[in-house]
């Protein structure tokens, strides 16, 4: 009896004791928690495996065959033309005293900050004024985000850009103590600039109330504040716009950190990748009256967005637009599924890397489903970093959960009967049931569709990821801008200018103008889609090799194409010739042989200290790439018929060749 109680004392204390050591571990995990997060994360991204397993149809990857040349090489008759925005002239240094200080807020995506802070530096360099730091609107607008990163700051290294930009303008962190206290009691003039104001605007509406006041507020809105296209004798606030965005404008360490990892994992191993942009936003879509090209609740919320810019003049036509003749006349995105097609089509195999870039893509990932059918290596961001290295961007945030909304109020049974009987005389109606508050979440869209002409509220997470948005977007661009190859869905924002992919071909353009970037008509990529619709699986060799010459050819006609429509909506999306110059050993050769460079019109050479190397005549040299091609890109359809090609092997180079030749020729025209 006693041995029993003894033994049962003995299991108390052991369970206790248990209890302990859980209760002490629990509240261990939680400091660590607490106190060590970063170090934590930076551990669990060195150890983590990634969501992505590359699979590869061989592993031998050869690169130096013509296919490889003709999918991945760089463009020949672009070689020679190499980034110059430095000062062409006399350029005087900044005054030390100055007109006053220009403080500015900036409204909208990633695309529209970009370009407005490069005409905000443009317009102080004008009105000889100091520039205080530019407000982003949309980080300063989201509740609980690290007190770590300020406004410009959030997306952007203020140090470097200051120093960047110190032989251009004077830029100064904050504005003098008495200034921000008369911006506090809003006793500071404003101006809401329009988008495309003339230099002209500025000097005579803005300069003599600066000159009066020391200080004047912008409110950028509309993705700039600046026409596109300056006169002739402002050419050098052209390269100005250059150096800040392409030497000045780099993004915070962190952005920088984790993009440089990403760009390391997809080259690890060994292989090059396309980077792609659908360019598929709600806006985007309803601008341009794509409604039709969804189903279901997605044809109804691109109207209801529609509806909306109608009403406050963002849309000047119709409500109900025939998506599908927009989309037959180019005004609609091509869908993951076109470009599949159209990759395909080129001559990129299904195990090719695909890096999709956005922070949106309208629809959800069912739209990326075909993609993914075609190619098995379809990656974005998330699949090539870890939650605990994107959750470090964000730095230390405060913890902001919008409260779910709880039951109505307990009312007993009792006092319902008691006012029931109390009520009047009958018969009566029903009373009303109880006012139930509203919560929507992503996927709930379709409850205030029905509801409300307006838009919802963003909700306090909401305005947060908005927020993330920007560094989502930063690491995007930055790796498409590195990408071996480039291709954009759609070229047009919510408001028809050009978007976030026009900035990232502007700027690839600018830093390695012989970098893969197609540029499709997406007029006669639909119709080429079109064609072959039914039948996909079995394309004929006239469809594949019309395939081919498209996209091809817009490696050139897209750039005269952008110089016609995109550069005089953002200059950044066509910075040629203005920012560009042209080695001197292929200068002759080029201006003389190439309907491109005509169009282009680089006539400025190259300083000395360019010339490391010659470059090549390259029509000799793409001729021979050319000629040189098999008959591959029609194997990669033609797999699933289990046709055999090889005994008109000979056939198909002898027709190859003199297409080849005859579109080489074309070209040179």
């Amino acid at each position: 009896m006693k041995g029993e109680v003894k033994m049962k004392s003995k299991l108390k204390w052991v369970a206790l004791f248990g209890l302990v050591l859980s209760a002490f571990s629990i509240f261990i995990h939680f400091l660590l928690a607490r106190f060590t997060q970063m170090g934590i994360a930076d551990y669990q991204s060195s150890v983590t495996f990634f969501s992505w397993r590359p699979i590869f149809q061989t592993t031998h990857f050869p690169t130096n065959s013509p296919s490889y040349r003709r999918l991945w090489g760089p463009v020949k008759r672009l070689e020679s033309l190499y980034p110059d925005s430095n000062p062409r002239g006399y350029y005087a240094d900044p005054d030390s005293q100055t007109n006053g200080f220009i403080f500015v807020r900036i409204q909208g995506g990633f695309h529209d900050i970009r370009n407005s802070i490069c005409d905000v530096v443009v317009v102080s360099r004008l009105l000889n004024a100091t520039l205080a730091m530019p407000e982003i609107q949309q980080t300063t607008s989201s509740k609980g985000i690290s007190s770590q990163f300020k406004s410009f700051a959030y997306l952007y290294n203020e140090e470097h850009f200051v120093l960047s930009l110190a032989k251009d303008v004077k830029v100064v962190r904050t504005l003098p103590k008495h200034l921000k206290g008369a911006r506090r009691k809003k006793e500071i003039p404003v101006f809401k600039v329009p988008h495309s104001a003339s230099p002209y605007y500025y000097f005579r509406h803005v300069l003599p109330v600066l000159k009066r006041h020391s200080v004047v507020e912008l409110v950028v809105s509309d993705g700039g504040c600046l026409q596109a296209i300056l006169p002739s004798d402002f050419e050098e606030y052209q390269r100005l716009r250059c150096r800040v965005a392409f030497h000045a404008l780099h993004f915070r360490q962190e952005v920088q950190e984790l993009s440089a990892k990403i760009l390391q994992r997809l080259r690890a191993l060994g292989r090059p990748f396309i980077a792609f942009d659908p360019g598929m936003t709600r806006e985007a879509l309803a601008y341009h009256g794509c409604a039709e090209l969804f189903q279901d609740v997605h044809t109804e919320l691109i109207q209801h967005k529609r509806s909306w810019m109608r009403r406050r003049g963002i849309v000047k036509g119709k409500l109900k637009v025939n998506s599908a003749e927009a989309r037959i006349n180019g005004s609609c995105p091509l869908m993951p599924e076109e470009i599949g097609i159209l990759l395909r089509g080129y001559g990129y195999s299904t195990d090719a890397i695909i890096y999709v870039s956005g922070g949106e893509v309208f629809g959800g990932q069912r739209t990326l489903i075909p993609l993914h059918a075609m190619f098995e290596n379809v990656v974005d961001r998330t699949s090539l970093s870890t939650p605990w290295e994107l959750r470090s961007l964000y730095g230390q945030e405060d913890s902001l959960l919008d409260t779910p909304p709880g039951p109505p109020p307990f009312v007993e049974e009792v006092t319902k009967v008691k006012a029931w009987k109390n009520a009047g005389p009958r018969p009566r109606p029903l009373p009303p049931p109880p006012a139930r508050p509203k919560s929507y979440n992503i996927e709930g869209w379709w409850g205030w569709v029905a509801e409300s002409d307006n838009e919802p509220d963003s909700t306090v997470m909401e305005l947060r990821t908005n927020a993330h948005k920007l560094l989502w977007e930063a690491i995007d661009y930055l790796v498409c801008v590195e990408a071996d190859a480039f291709i954009p869905g759609f070229d047009r924002d919510g408001k028809g200018r050009p978007n976030f992919a026009s900035l990232v071909i502007g700027h690839r353009l600018y830093q390695s103008a012989a970098s893969k970037t197609f540029r499709p008509n997406r007029k006669e990529a639909v119709r080429l889609v079109d064609e072959i619709r039914d039948h996909t699986y079995q394309a004929n060799k006239t469809w594949l090799k019309s395939v081919r010459r498209h996209l091809r050819k817009t490696l050139l006609d897209g750039i005269i194409e952008a110089s016609n429509k995109s550069k005089p909506l953002s200059f950044l999306s066509h910075s040629v010739p203005e920012c560009s110059c042209s080695r001197r050993d292929s200068f002759e050769v080029s201006k003389n042989s190439s309907q491109v460079w005509r169009a282009l019109g680089v006539n400025h050479k190259c300083p000395a200290w360019m010339n490391t190397g010659s470059v090549s005549q390259f029509k000799d040299k793409e001729s021979e790439e050319d000629i040189d091609e098999d008959d591959s890109v029609s194997a990669l359809f033609f797999r699933e018929s289990g046709g055999n090609h090889e005994g008109d092997g000979e056939a198909n180079t002898k027709e190859n060749q003199f297409e080849d030749q005859e579109e080489l020729e074309n070209g040179e025209r």
